[in-house]
């Protein structure tokens, strides 16, 4: 049974990998796992290319920790600040055995005001939803689009479609990539 590895041990995050292999590879069973790792940028990226980096970093951190695994999953939540104010987006990078690497990225949506001004004043995306929502550890369970939705799209929805998009040059093996 092919092996999992995700660059983290937020239930979210594994359940979200595991969703997308399941959708898009039906006939095959999978064991996921997770490691703790680095993401080698700050603790709440500011950029898309920042956001990049963290995901391919937790992935070959992954592949470096359990290179007995298969696949190694690095999924990274960023924000970007703009004039318009600001995204909130995540980056997927997918490791497999040999070259096939895979990229994803989630929809852009933009954060409120109040969670915003907290970001900028040096707090991490999940501890201002917490403040601002009330709750407590949401990026474990519903995140910010799961708050800002009343969970019609939850943080494990939101990361297995972008997990879903990483794993298209695996599913299309006999292309180029």
């Amino acid at each position: 049974m092919p092996r999992i590895t995700v660059a983290s041990q937020n239930p979210v995050k594994l359940n979200a990998a595991l969703a997308a292999f399941q959708r898009m590879f039906p006939a095959q069973s999978y064991v996921v796992d997770g490691v703790s790792v680095s993401s080698g940028v700050p603790e709440q990226p500011t950029s898309v290319s920042e956001t990049m980096a963290g995901a391919r970093n937790r992935a070959e951190q992954a592949r470096a920790a359990a290179p007995e695994s298969d696949y190694w999953v690095g999924i990274e939540g960023g924000i970007e600040d703009s004039p318009l104010g600001m995204t909130c987006f995540a980056r997927v990078h997918v490791l497999g055995r040999g070259r096939i690497t895979g990229l994803g990225q989630t929809a852009v949506f933009y954060l409120p005001r109040e969670v915003a001004e907290l970001v900028r004043g040096g707090l991490e995306l999940g501890l201002a939803d917490d403040k601002v929502f009330g709750r407590d550890n949401s990026k474990q369970t519903n995140g910010a689009i799961g708050l800002l939705t009343d969970d019609l799209v939850d943080r494990e929805a939101y990361y297995t479609h972008a997990v879903i998009m990483a794993l298209v040059p695996f599913k299309n093996r006999a292309l180029s990539w």
